[in-house]
């Protein structure tokens, strides 16, 4: 789901008799999610009123109050701290992309992260809201264990059943071969009419 975040400030020239209208909208994800220990991309777009320039558009990504990028031109991401060599830019300002990616994300990087575009004069935006959930991955051991369970459950079945269906057969057999035995009986029991 995207959330579409906008807020626009009208300023009357009363001079000029002439309204201009300011504002930046950003678009983000409600909610991504991801495994732990994998990459992910939070995606930050926005449009502006004013043409963008890389000289005078900028971008802050921030977490729990910590600011974790900063752009101007160029990236800045956070040294130090959890963040530290997990951020990278991935947006283009010049096609209004203003997304990280977050490599080898942690359970500890869940929480909402915050997207903020300014583009002067265009400065006056509200800010781009994304969830992100990390998941637990199944590691192979675990689909390994999964697999024997479900596997030996299927051959314990597979087997008593074979055996169900052998002694169901034995014993037919058995029914045939003593009623058969039974006639032969009577027949040689019977005496013989010349």
């Amino acid at each position: 789901m995207w959330l579409r975040v906008s807020t626009f400030l009208y300023l009357n020239d009363f001079d000029a008799g002439v309204q201009h209208v300011w504002g930046i909208e950003i678009f983000t994800k409600s909610e991504v999610e991801a495994v732990n220990g994998t990459s992910v991309k939070l995606t930050c777009t926005f449009s502006s009123t004013e043409p963008v320039s890389l000289q005078t558009a900028s971008v802050i990504w921030d977490f729990r109050s910590i600011t974790i990028l900063y752009y101007q031109e160029v990236p800045y991401p956070i040294e130090e701290g959890l963040f530290n060599g997990h951020v990278q830019w991935s947006g283009d300002i010049k096609r209004k992309d203003a997304s990280i990616t977050l490599n080898n994300v942690r359970p500890a990087f869940n929480g909402t992260y915050f997207c903020q575009v300014t583009n002067p004069p265009d400065v006056h935006a509200n800010i781009g809201e994304t969830v992100l959930r990390v998941v637990d991955k199944v590691t192979l051991s675990e689909i390994s264990l999964l697999g024997a369970i479900v596997g030996g459950s299927c051959v314990v079945i597979l087997v008593f059943l074979g055996v169900f269906v052998a002694v169901r057969m034995y014993k037919k057999r058995n029914k045939e071969n003593d009623i058969e035995m039974r006639v032969e009986e009577y027949r040689n029991k019977q005496p013989t009419v010349w």
